[in-house]
């Protein structure tokens, strides 16, 4: 048997040079680590690290963590009627002080702050209806 006789490389049988992308058709050369190892398929953690998307050891997941049992939970923001109670306490003494009741009423049934607000609209409520009675009862 002869061997062939030595002329141009076949560039079809040479891996890609440095920096280059391998010819269409052809498998991308072999990684330079041991013999018949490859690396994991794309998407799959190499081993000793997690998967995506999991936290690493000592590291918070993301988002909040719900409240230990027996504590309500965190408040959604200040009752609207809240406030208005409090304004039209100096205004209207009767819609502040009914305003005032629905939000004590509407706080008690959900996590809303404003609890003082209404009861503050109620109170000044109160004592404006009780001023302009002995005001107008002392003509």
């Amino acid at each position: 048997m002869t061997t062939p006789p030595p002329g141009p490389p076949d560039p079809y049988n040479q891996p890609p040079q440095y920096g280059q992308q391998p010819q269409y058709g052809q498998q991308p050369p072999a990684p330079q680590g041991a013999p018949g190892e490859y690396p994991p398929p794309y998407g799959q953690p190499q081993y000793g690290q997690p998967p995506y998307g999991q936290p690493q050891y000592g590291q918070q997941p993301y988002g909040q963590p719900y409240p230990p049992y027996g504590y309500p939970p965190p408040s959604t923001g200040t009752n609207g009627l809240a406030i208005a109670s409090l304004v039209l306490a100096f205004l209207c003494s009767v819609a502040g002080l009914i305003t005032g009741i629905i939000a004590l009423n509407q706080i008690s049934n959900k996590p809303q702050g404003g609890r003082g607000l209404a009861i503050a609209g109620i109170v000044i409520s109160c004592l404006s209806m009780v001023i302009g009675i002995a005001v107008l009862a002392s003509r």
